[in-house]
């Protein structure tokens, strides 16, 4: 019996120590998995920590490099805020004003100075601060007054106006950032972009363009395609909306006029330059063009293929633009037809000294040239009143087409490296043409 009862107990034990391992094994299996979880988590944990370590390292990396960049800012600051105060009276500002007053037609050199003055004299919503820098704009020589244009442009910003900025008008660490637009709407590239030579910029997608059709005023524009004259206005609004755009279809009726035109070129240091656009001739000082006796500087000229004018209806080979401008910043262009014919000798010795690529101007050394060399000897002409033939398209700019002609060579014409960089002709709008 005692033994009986002995075995009994064993047995129960038996079933109970089963029991209890039984249960510990599925408790233990079902804990597995959080205690895998738990070790992810903590590893997660470190990483996190680890990658906020080196985050905030790069926080203060980045703080001690903006106070670095910070200090010369605050010293600026300084400076403006005593050129403030000094001008706050407004007592400059009216002197210039009366001094302007005597003035007809402000340079665009002056009118942005005016604006300028009135920013800081009267602040960035004044009316007239705007108008200032607009004018500016509006009468700038794209070409010859980059710095002008950079200063309106900025202002405006300033001023809060939604005017975008031309790539060059930028610090270069803005330009390596992205792209921006010029002060007239234009796209540039960022890092890709570099100056043509006339203060603009282009990127390799427009020097691409640029091959098929030269251009010689903005970047991202040609004169075929995607970027042709018809797409200028998206860009470059007075391109589209201006009522006084240049190149014109010359034909009557015509306005007879008493106007009287004279030239008196000098012969100086042959400079030129091939901008990927056209064939450029930089001008020392001292030529000059007369219209009733006021003297216009002659700048530079250059070349179109072919003619941007037309006579009634027909274009001629080529045509030369002799830009000029005179104290007040007016612009004046002498047109000179170019037709097939024999050779011309200027442009012989032109196209001998000529850049065969793009590239920054170069002075011909031991060569003179005189631009005289390739006008006509009778100087009657058409005239109205037009623009750039290139964006921006500004308008003001007085036209005179000269009726005689010059020769010059298939040959010749074959040579010239753009086969098209002709806008055009525009719309007259009811313009008069005068002729003499």
């Amino acid at each position: 019996m005692k033994r009986t009862l002995i075995e009994v107990f064993l047995a129960i034990a038996l079933i109970g120590a089963s029991v209890f391992g039984w249960t510990n094994w599925k408790q233990n299996g079902a804990a597995a998995p959080q205690i895998t979880e738990l070790k992810a988590a903590a590893e997660e944990a470190e990483k996190t920590a680890k990658t906020s370590e080196e985050a905030v390292k790069a926080a203060e990396e980045a703080v001690a490099a903006l106070r670095e960049e910070m200090a010369p800012l605050e010293s600026k600051v300084q400076q403006l805020e005593a050129v403030k105060a000094a001008l706050a009276n407004g007592t400059t500002l009216s002197d210039l004003e009366a001094a302007y007053k005597k003035e007809k037609n402000l340079s665009a050199e002056r009118q942005v100075g005016l604006g300028a003055l009135r920013m800081l004299t009267k602040g960035a919503n004044d009316p007239a601060t705007l108008e200032s820098f607009r004018k500016a704009l509006q009468i700038s020589d794209f070409g010859n007054r980059k710095n002008t244009i950079c200063a309106a442009q900025i202002g405006l910003a300033a001023a809060g106006e939604k005017v975008t900025i031309m790539s060059e008008c930028l610090p270069k660490s803005a330009k390596d950032d992205k792209g921006e637009k010029d002060g007239h709407g234009e796209k540039t590239a960022g890092k890709d972009a570099k100056s043509d030579g006339h203060g603009k910029a282009t990127d390799k997608h427009a020097k691409a363009d640029d091959k098929k059709g030269g251009s010689h005023g903005a970047p991202h524009w040609g004169y075929e395609g995607e970027m042709g004259p018809e797409k200028w206005g998206k860009e470059f609004p007075t391109c589209a909306k201006g009522k006084s755009q240049s190149p014109l279809d010359i034909r009557g009726p015509f306005v007879k006029g008493r106007i009287v035109i004279t030239t008196d070129y000098k012969e100086g240091a042959l400079r030129m330059v091939n901008n990927g656009h056209t064939i450029q001739v930089n001008v020392n000082p001292g030529s000059k063009f007369r219209i009733d006796g006021i003297a216009y500087d002659l700048l530079q000229f250059h070349f179109h293929r072919p003619s941007e004018e037309k006579i009634d209806g027909k274009p001629l080979a080529m045509v030369i633009h002799f830009v000029h401008k005179n104290a007040e910043g007016k612009l004046a262009v002498l047109g000179v037809l170019l037709k097939e014919g024999n050779e011309n000798p200027g442009i012989k010795t032109l196209w001998a000294n000529m850049p065969k690529s793009e590239g920054p101007e170069v002075e011909v050394e031991g060569v003179k040239f005189n631009p005289g060399n390739l006008l006509p000897k009778e100087f009657d002409f058409f005239s109205y009143e037009g623009s750039l033939t290139t964006p921006p398209c500004t308008e003001g700019v007085r036209f005179f087409i000269l009726k005689s002609t010059v020769n010059v060579a298939k040959e010749q014409i074959a040579e010239f490296p753009f086969k098209l960089n002709a806008r055009p002709v525009q719309a007259q709008n009811g313009r008069e043409i005068v002729t003499n």
